[in-house]
């Protein structure tokens, strides 16, 4: 007869059998889940690779198409949907006005213009090529027909104080050689003109080449000044046109390589350098100015009230900028895109953003429950 005692035992058996029962399902559940993550990993690692072959294959077919769709895209937006004013004004102030020019740019100057100047070809080409007889002609008139343009025209031609100086420099020169010559050749009269000289200059205390470098000069100024007020006075617009006409006809067949003459090519006297530093100095003058960031202000507010409401590409039409110009840029920037979707960094950038997307608990849960 089986007893309370045997009863509880049996009792006990079962359920440490039915526990044991349970927990080897639960182990064989977590194992079967373990293997299921493993097989999901895998199958996660190959699918990214698939994804990153793909997208690198499908991203070089579509390349071309995608960049003028891009652009299509980009260029029916309005202007002022991207771009504000102060955004102008930052740019122009900020990344231009703000800057020196850098050593590098200021090197690439000095190079660039000392190719121009002493390149071969301006040998065979005339200044004429560079400068139309029109546009000379059209210059020549507008000077000559406004008052004061002529009058600074004729001072710098007549008037002029560095031209009074050089032409009394040149008559001294010439008078005193004159003579020296004629007193050599005059015997005693020679030494008599001499003794009178020296005389003079100890009477007078006054050296005789000093006052006559001041009789000259202060005649030649006076006729200089009379030569310009007649000049002024009596020379027509026409008359004014055609000197300049004129004085343009006897430079105009010059070779343009005749101005290297005016310059120096040593390697401590470079012309060049002096122009570059002159570009240098002046750039650095006006772009830290209040002067210039004031009128680059007022033209940014022109230029952006004029265009705020256009689109991009009529703005970049007005760059001649268009569909077919950017078909070729895009053309020309091919290789460089597709070694760009080739390179490693592109992968692994690709990869990494796959692997962040399933590593989502609710992407990997949903992966493991399809597997199940």
């Amino acid at each position: 007869m089986q007893t309370s005692k045997d009863s509880k035992n049996q009792t006990t058996q079962i359920d440490i059998e039915h526990q044991a029962n349970i927990d080897h399902k639960t182990d064989t559940k977590l194992d079967k889940s373990q293997e299921s993550l493993s097989k999901t990993s895998l199958t996660i690692d190959s699918l990214i690779d698939a994804q990153v072959d793909f997208m690198q294959q499908w991203l070089r077919s579509q390349a071309q198409p995608l960049s003028l769709e891009a652009w299509q895209w980009f260029g029916a937006q309005p202007l002022n949907k991207y771009i504000t004013r102060d955004h102008l004004q930052h740019l122009i102030n900020d990344w231009l006005l703000n800057q020196p020019m850098s050593e590098a740019m200021r090197a690439d100057i000095r190079d660039i213009l000392h190719t121009v100047i002493y390149h071969p070809v301006n040998d065979n080409v005339p200044l004429s090529e560079l400068i139309d007889d029109t546009q000379v002609e059209t210059l020549a008139n507008y000077v000559g027909s406004h008052e004061q343009q002529r009058n600074v025209l004729i001072h710098t031609l007549v008037g002029n104080e560095t031209f009074t100086d050089l032409l009394t420099q040149t008559l001294y020169h010439a008078i005193n050689d004159f003579m020296e010559t004629t007193l050599e050749k005059a015997g005693g009269v020679g030494k008599l003109m001499k003794l009178g000289r020296s005389s003079f200059e100890k009477a007078t205390n006054r050296n005789l080449d000093e006052k006559l470098q001041a009789y000259l000069h202060r005649n030649i100024k006076d006729l200089a000044h009379r030569a310009e007020a007649n000049a002024q006075a009596h020379l027509s617009n026409e008359e004014v046109a055609r000197l300049l006409i004129t004085g343009w006809a006897r430079i105009k067949e010059q070779p343009v390589s005749h101005l290297q003459t005016y310059l120096r090519d040593e390697p401590d006297n470079s012309s060049i350098d002096h122009i570059e530093a002159g570009i240098q100095q002046s750039y650095n003058r006006l772009r830290l100015s209040p002067y210039l960031h004031s009128l680059v202000a007022a033209s940014i507010d022109t230029w952006y009230a004029n265009h705020q409401t256009d689109t991009i590409a009529t703005v970049a039409a007005s760059l001649y900028i268009d569909e077919q110009a950017m078909a070729e840029f895009s053309t020309a920037l091919s290789p460089v895109i597709y070694d760009a979707l080739e390179s490693p960094w592109f992968r692994a950038h690709t990869r990494k953003m796959l692997q962040a997307f399933y590593d989502q608990p609710t992407i990997k849960e949903r992966l493991i429950l399809n597997n199940d």
